[in-house]
């Protein structure tokens, strides 16, 4: 495995025009070696492009790729050591099942005992030992991914592998149960993997650090509970959580107080230099509760619907041309007037800017 570091890097597609347009904006980047990365963001945003200059498939227009602390800028993707799984399955169908996993092992002169070894150990994880002597042909498009997957994870050797949105033709309950085993297979054998996704339940159940991107820029990297906790965009705050972050126009009063619809909400930000600047507070429909006995930071609302979700009632409430959504536990009976919302100062996110203070 390798440590990887990606420095100073940009790319555009069109180099030669007078204002080219770049698919990856400047920026740095290292991923440690033996950790999981998962790289999110909507289509065109970029992140695919990333992976494949780490490959060696796109030259980067600026910048270097270091493996290592080794420069491979330069170098052609099957000199890098890398695996890589993409969204669609790249396997041979003339081959059976073990030939295909065999095969990355037999080009490298791999004994048979090693070969052997290591496809039993990834089909067990892969759940593929009972189609080992089956040709490749005859699997289904999720089974034949597996194998696809299987290929890049039987090498012991490589500097990391990489996935390209490599679930998308598999039903969600094995998705779930990949990413799982993915994580063991990190854990085992301290692999490298870097994940490219657009699909935030993945990222977040997969990866140790997620890097967030949108239009080729890179908004946000962290843990998935900072993700979801402290957004630093007003995007990441809309791209991660569902329902999205409630996000409300907004203007700073004195106290650290912002005014909803007139009403004071008292927050844990200073905001003494923004005071009467339109500002946005942010919270996460899981941090908003139905008042109890709280005297301070109540939204009197009026009760749009309420939707059974099986572990909870998503409430969508009003508040003049204001929605809020919030997440109640559903044992509790929402009141169908006279509603008022708690809003906790401490989970408030307040931006200027779209950016978080």
């Amino acid at each position: 495995m390798a440590k990887i570091e990606l420095s100073n890097i940009s790319h555009t597609y069109n180099p030669n025009d007078t204002n080219p347009t770049y698919a990856l904006n400047p920026f740095s980047m290292t991923w440690e070696n033996g950790k999981r990365y998962a790289i999110l963001g909507p289509s065109g945003c970029g992140k695919t492009t990333m992976l494949n200059i780490v490959s060696g498939l796109v030259r980067p227009s600026k910048g270097k790729i270091l493996f290592d602390e080794n420069d491979v800028t330069d170098l052609i993707t099957e000199e890098r050591n890398i695996a890589q799984v993409f969204q669609f399955p790249v396997i041979y169908n003339t081959m059976t099942v073990y030939d295909n996993l065999a095969f990355p092992l037999r080009c490298r002169n791999f004994s048979d005992q090693k070969i052997e070894e290591r496809v039993k150990s990834v089909s067990d994880t892969l759940r593929l030992s009972s189609f080992l002597k089956s040709p490749a042909r005859k699997l289904t498009a999720d089974q034949k991914q597996l194998i696809s997957l299987g290929r890049g994870l039987v090498r012991e050797d490589v500097a990391g592998v990489l996935m390209d949105e490599p679930l998308t033709v598999i039903d969600p309950d094995l998705k779930f149960r990949l990413r799982r085993n993915l994580k063991e297979i990190n854990e085992q054998y301290k692999t490298t993997l870097v994940y490219v996704t657009h699909d935030q339940n993945e990222a977040m159940t997969f990866a140790d650090n997620i890097i967030v991107m949108d239009q080729g820029e890179i908004v946000q990297v962290g843990l998935p509970k900072d993700l979801f906790e402290r957004p630093r965009t007003t995007f990441v705050g809309y791209f991660i959580g569902s329902p999205a972050m409630n996000l409300f126009e907004t203007e700073a009063s004195s106290n650290d107080c912002v005014k909803i619809n007139g009403t004071l909400i008292k927050t844990n930000t200073n905001l003494s230099k923004l005071k009467d600047k339109k500002i946005k507070l942010g919270i996460r429909s899981e941090f908003i509760n139905l008042a109890e006995d709280q005297k301070h930071n109540l939204l009197s609302v009026e009760v749009d619907k309420v939707e059974d979700l099986g572990n909870y009632k998503l409430l969508t409430a009003k508040m003049g041309e204001l929605t809020i959504k919030s997440k109640i536990n559903r044992e509790i009976e929402v009141p169908s007037s006279d509603v008022k919302l708690h809003i906790p100062a401490d989970k408030c996110c307040v931006y200027d800017n779209e950016i978080l203070i």
